[in-house]
C-alpha cells in the first residue's frame, strides 16, 4: 500500500511572490540592485530594531563572511570559536573554513541551546570567540554568555537561522553579539528561495562584509580587499520582500500550534516538550517542535557517551539527549586524547564513573 509522503518543513510561495519574481524578471536587473537594498532595509526596520543588514546568497555566506569580516587572530596561533556540539554543520564549517577552529561545547538538555557552564570549561589561550545557535528558534541563554565573554574578553557570533522575530526582554536576537546570521533556506521560518542575512550593530563590519560578497568592491572595479561572490539577486530579494510581509503572522500561527501540541501532549507518560524559560522574557518563534519521547522497550542499543568519550555509558546515565546516541564526531578521524587539566569530573555531562576523557575531531577540535 502506498502512502503519500509528508514533508517536515514546506514553503508557501503564493500568487504575490510569482509576481515580484515576474516583475523583477521584466525589469531586466535581476541580480543584486534595488531590491537587495529594499529587503534589507526592511529587514533590518522589521526583524532587528534598526541594525545593519547585509543580504547575501545563503546563511553558510552569512556566518562565513561574517567571520571572515572578523579577522580572527590568537597571538600567531589558530584562533578557537566555541560552538555547540548540535547544529547544523554550517555553525562549525563556516569556522573552519575561515582558518579558525571550531571547539565544540556541550548543550543544554532541557533547552538544546549552548550551556554557559560547558562553555566556560572550554575557554583556552586561544578562545576568541563564542557562537550561540538560537535552535529551533528559541534564544540561547544570552546574559549567562554575555557575561562569561566579558569576562574573558571574547566575541560573541549568533547563528539566527531558524529565529527570525524571537527575543529576549523585546531585544530582537541577531543584535546580541557581534553579528548575527539569518538563514533564508526553504525550510525556514520565510524564505527567498536561497539567500541569508547578516546583521550588525557595527558599521565598519556591516562595510566590510558587503566588500566580502562583492569580490572586495562597493563600487564597480575598485577593489578593495580579495572578496568573494555572495551576492543576493534581485529575484531573491524581491521573493523576501514579499516574505517579510508575512512573517510575523506565520510566526504567531506557529506559537499557536505548539501551544496546541504542548497541551496535546501534556498527558503523555515520558513524553518531554520543548522547553522556553518564559521567566527570562524569551520569546520563540517555534520553527521546529523538537518533543523527546521514552526509550522503547527494546533492548539497549551501544551508547556513545555524548561528543566526549568513545566507551559505552551506563543506561543510567543523565546527560544531554540530543548528543546522546549520536555518530559524533561524523568522521573516521576521531579519536580519544589524554583528559586535559582543566577538565574536571563534574563537569562531565554525562556524570560517567570513572569521567568521560575528551573526544576530539582531528584537525578541528582541540589536540
Amino acid at each position: 500500500m502506498s502512502r503519500e509522503f509528508i514533508p517536515a518543513a514546506k514553503p508557501i510561495i503564493g500568487d504575490e511572490e510569482r509576481a515580484a519574481v515576474d516583475a523583477v524578471m521584466a525589469s531586466g536587473m535581476v541580480v543584486q540592485g534595488p531590491q537587495v537594498a529594499a529587503f534589507e532595509e526592511e529587514f533590518s526596520a522589521q526583524v532587528v530594531a534598526g541594525a545593519h543588514a547585509v543580504a547575501v546568497n545563503s546563511g553558510t555566506s552569512a556566518q562565513h563572511l561574517a567571520t571572515l569580516a572578523c579577522d580572527l587572530k590568537a597571538g600567531g596561533a589558530v584562533p578557537e570559536v566555541i560552538v555547540p556540539s548540535f547544529t547544523f554543520a554550517a555553525t562549525g564549517n563556516s569556522v573552519a573554513i575561515t582558518g579558525a577552529k571550531p571547539v565544540f561545547a556541550d548543550i543544554d538538555p532541557v533547552t538544546f541551546t549552548l550551556d554557559p557552564a560547558s562553555v566556560e570549561a572550554a575557554i583556552t589561550d586561544n578562545t576568541v570567540a563564542i557562537e550561540v545557535v538560537h535552535l529551533y528558534g528559541l534564544p540561547a541563554s544570552m546574559d549567562a554568555i554575555l557575561e562569561i565573554a566579558a569576562r574573558h574578553h571574547l566575541a560573541v557570533f549568533e547563528d539566527c537561522a531558524q529565529a527570525h522575530g524571537a527575543a529576549i526582554n523585546g531585544k530582537p536576537v541577531g543584535t546580541f553579539g557581534a553579528w548575527g546570521s539569518f538563514s533564508f533556506y526553504p525550510t525556514k521560518n520565510m524564505t527567498t528561495l536561497e539567500g541569508g542575512m547578516v546583521t550588525t550593530g557595527d558599521a565598519e563590519l556591516a562595510r566590510r562584509v558587503r566588500l566580502l560578497r562583492n569580490q572586495g568592491m562597493e563600487k564597480q572595479y575598485a577593489n578593495e580587499l580579495v572578496g568573494l561572490n555572495n551576492r543576493m539577486t534581485d529575484v531573491a530579494a524581491a521573493v523576501g520582500r514579499v516574505q517579510l510581509k508575512k512573517l510575523d503572522g506565520w510566526t504567531e500561527t506557529r506559537r499557536a500550534n505548539a501551544a496546541a501540541l504542548d497541551a496535546g501532549l501534556a498527558a503523555v507518560p515520558g513524553v518531554l516538550t520543548p522547553a522556553v524559560p518564559e521567566a527570562t522574557g524569551t520569546s520563540t518563534t517555534s520553527t521546529r517542535f523538537a518533543w523527546r519521547g521514552p526509550p522503547p522497550p527494546s533492548a539497549t542499543p551501544p551508547r556513545v557517551c555524548c561528543v566526549r568519550s568513545g566507551r559505552s555509558a551506563p543506561a543510567s546515565t543523565t546527560r544531554s539527549p540530543t548528543t546522546a546516541w549520536s555518530p559524533w564526531p561524523p568522521t573516521p578521524q576521531a579519536s580519544s586524547c589524554r583528559t586535559p587539566s582543566w577538565w574536571r569530573a563534574s563537569a562531565c555531562p554525562c556524570q560517567c564513573t570513572p569521567p568521560c576523557r575528551r573526544r576530539t575531531w582531528t584537525g578541528l577540535s582541540r589536540p
